[in-house]
């Protein structure tokens, strides 16, 4: 999962095309300083495209980091949050929701799943995935102090269990102290992660981990790796935990990331495309591991009709225009044409790696060139892109990207490296 801010603050200066506008001096005198951000007000968007307050027009490759699948403005979801406006938008989940109900269905029929809980973002889906271990870990395995193994580089919300879930210092100085029961290892380090839970003596309730690490650095999963993890969890009774959240919902290629590694995990959870840009988040399990009851969990929001309308549409909208297809194909499109840039620019990047249309561009570690510099780069040219890590560009642009705006894009990244060298 990624946090919904920049890994790399970028401070840019304003230019004359850039104003500081009364919008933003307004924003920033009332708004928390928790984003480093662009000196851009965005003001509407359609398809793969939005526009500033000054009328200029930007190819969006962000998506809100990964997570307006549909692009934005897009007549079926227009459609169905306005009609659910009209009918009813939110009750207590004291009552049957039809809309959440199916939504649920749909997710089950089309995964691994048995069950889901509603929330309304990643990191409180995965938060939920943690209490759901720790009370499996309790009643079923008679653990007293169970244990979560994580990966270093790992991103699982900015929650206090999930910051400390995730294996990234950074998000976790000053926020002291942390969570106790979780232990990291290195991500696609098989022998690392055995050795943990040979040493952790029986306390292993679960391994959680991403298909595919977003903003550690657009990592993919070993293959092997993970099938030889399932086979470890199946012989301990460790549950498998995978945050789909980034990866999830046909951005990977396939509507689920874990279908690129060949298992099944026992929980995994879902949210930013998922609603395409309304918020909700979801935690699904197989029905083994399903010990919640009432009271052990709960969400105001989660699952409401509204946000349930917009997933529904999402999903099905994924399903009948054939999005999931179209991210595979545009996906090979993107890595090739980022492979060749890295021929012609040898001597600032490395390699391009990700599945899908999460793809990510590496940067040269011996050169001055960070991820930051060349997003603003490309800002300033008319192309959003997003860092993940100093040393690596995010493209996550929405599903519904044609391969002209895929061409488009890897000319403005071409004119953004020239202008840098």
């Amino acid at each position: 999962m990624s946090p919904e801010a920049l890994v790399q603050p970028v401070s840019l200066q304003p230019t004359a095309q850039h104003q500081a506008s009364t919008e933003a001096e307004q924003f920033d005198a009332h708004v928390m300083t928790t984003y480093a951000r662009f000196p851009v007000v965005l003001e509407r968007g359609e398809g793969c495209r939005v526009w500033d307050t000054e009328g200029r027009e930007y190819l969006d490759f962000v998506a809100g980091i990964a997570t307006c699948a549909l692009g934005h403005a897009h007549p079926a979801l227009i459609d169905a949050v306005s009609q659910q406006m009209r009918k009813l938008h939110h009750v207590s989940n004291l009552y049957y929701i039809p809309e959440q109900g199916q939504l649920a269905q749909w997710l089950v029929e089309h995964s691994c799943a048995d069950r889901a809980f509603f929330c309304n973002s990643g990191a409180e889906a995965n938060e939920a995935a943690i209490k759901l271990a720790r009370k499996y870990a309790h009643i079923q395995r008679g653990i007293s102090e169970p244990v979560i193994i994580t990966a270093l580089a790992s991103f699982h919300g900015r929650t206090l269990a999930t910051i400390t879930a995730t294996g990234q210092p950074k998000y976790q100085k000053n926020f002291d102290p942390l969570m106790p029961g979780f232990h990291y290892v290195p991500y696609n380090d098989l022998a690392a992660l055995e050795a943990a839970v040979e040493a952790l003596e029986g306390r292993v309730c679960a391994i959680l981990l991403e298909a595919l690490q977003g903003e550690g650095g657009v990592r993919p999963g070993d293959r092997a790796y993970f099938q030889r993890i399932r086979e470890l969890c199946n012989e301990k009774g460790i549950l498998l935990i995978l945050d789909e959240v980034q990866v999830g919902m046909g951005r990977s290629g396939k509507l689920w990331g874990y279908e690129n590694l060949g298992i099944e995990p026992d929980i995994f959870t879902s949210a930013k495309a998922l609603g395409g840009g309304v918020p909700i988040g979801a935690m699904l399990c197989k029905e083994f591991c399903n010990v919640f009851g009432p009271g052990d969990h709960a969400s105001t929001f989660g699952g409401n009709p509204l946000a349930c309308a917009a997933g529904l549409c999402v999903a099905q909208t994924l399903v009948s225009d054939g999005l999931i297809e179209n991210a595979a194909e545009r996906g090979a499109q993107l890595q090739a044409g980022l492979n060749e840039l890295v021929s012609r620019f040898p001597n600032l990047l490395d390699h391009a790696r990700g599945w899908g249309l999460i793809q990510g561009l590496v940067l040269k570690e011996d050169n001055g060139l960070t991820a930051p510099a060349l997003v603003k780069t490309a800002l300033e040219q008319g192309l959003l892109l997003v860092p993940a890590g100093p040393k690596v560009v995010r493209f996550v642009p929405p599903l519904i990207v044609t391969a002209e705006e895929i061409d488009r894009a890897l000319t403005i990244v071409a004119e953004a490296l020239t202008a840098i060298v």
